[in-house]
């Protein structure tokens, strides 16, 4: 069987505009920063937690953040963002997923 050539397919354009005004200037700055230095932000569920927001570099896992009853997934972002900033400017780590290791274990 001869092989039929197939036209090539061009890539598509983007047809995907954000909405005007979605989003202020300077909204989520510290996780555009992040970003932008190289790390990452993840979004969804992580069993058994149904979903979860966390933000690293290549050095550290600077927030792990699970969505609070009734929180919003923008509500989730903002509170992200703001512990990237606390992160960022204090070494404070955030970690509401894994639960604190008792005083005994740690020495």
């Amino acid at each position: 069987m001869e092989p039929r050539k197939r036209p090539r397919r061009r890539p598509a354009s983007s047809r995907v505009a954000s909405p005007a005004g979605a989003v202020e200037p300077g909204f989520f700055t510290n996780i555009a920063a992040l970003i932008d230095r190289g790390g990452q932000i993840t979004v969804g569920a992580l069993e058994p937690i149904a979903c979860v927001a966390i933000a690293n570099d290549d050095d550290n896992c600077l927030a792990m953040l699970k969505r609070r009853p009734r929180e919003t997934l923008r509500q989730l972002l903002e509170r992200l963002d703001a512990a990237i900033e606390l992160a960022s400017s204090t070494d404070q780590f955030t970690d509401e997923i894994n639960p604190p290791i008792p005083e005994a274990k740690q020495r």
